[in-house]
């Protein structure tokens, strides 16, 4: 399941629609959180109610499963998102996200979309300096906003 109509997304047995909102980004507890809401009188009320913070062992877990920006990731939404990059920037991402994850420990996570890969890698390089607990909230924010835009592209009115 891909896309929904909202009028199907409130209706729906919960596990037909879970897999949708894991897909975007997979936290059960703002599956739940979102399931549990319905139904939304809008798609807006829908993305408001899923703008949460992010635990650090939900950031940990969630960031595992996203592409390192400027490698190719396989087809789908990853590939979409990350379309500013283009092959000579991913070289000059290759290093940088070896640096970035000796210091933090998980990949470089950015809302991607729309920015060019010179963007994307100047914001690597600039989170760099923050300490290791910055970082993560910083990370878990931009996990939240990349499932924002996935959510609004696969529940519509």
């Amino acid at each position: 399941m891909s896309h929904l109509r909202l009028a199907e997304f409130n209706s729906a047995d919960p596990d037909r629609v879970r897999p949708l909102l894991t897909g975007c980004l997979d936290v059960d507890r703002r599956a739940d959180r979102l399931l549990a809401g319905r139904p939304y009188a809008d798609v807006g009320a829908l993305l408001a109610h899923a703008r949460i913070t992010l635990e650090p062992a939900e950031i940990h877990a969630a960031t595992a499963a996203h592409p390192r920006i400027g490698e190719k990731p396989a087809a789908g939404t990853s590939r979409a998102e990350q379309s500013g990059v283009d092959d000579a920037a991913a070289e000059r991402f290759r290093a940088a996200n070896v640096e970035y994850e000796k210091r933090f420990g998980h990949v470089f996570l950015v809302c991607a979309s729309g920015r060019s890969g010179a963007e994307l890698l100047a914001n690597l390089r600039s989170r760099l300096g923050n300490d290791p607990d910055t970082e993560l909230r910083i990370a878990g924010e931009e996990l939240v906003e990349i499932a924002l835009l996935r959510l609004e592209k696969a529940v519509t009115a």
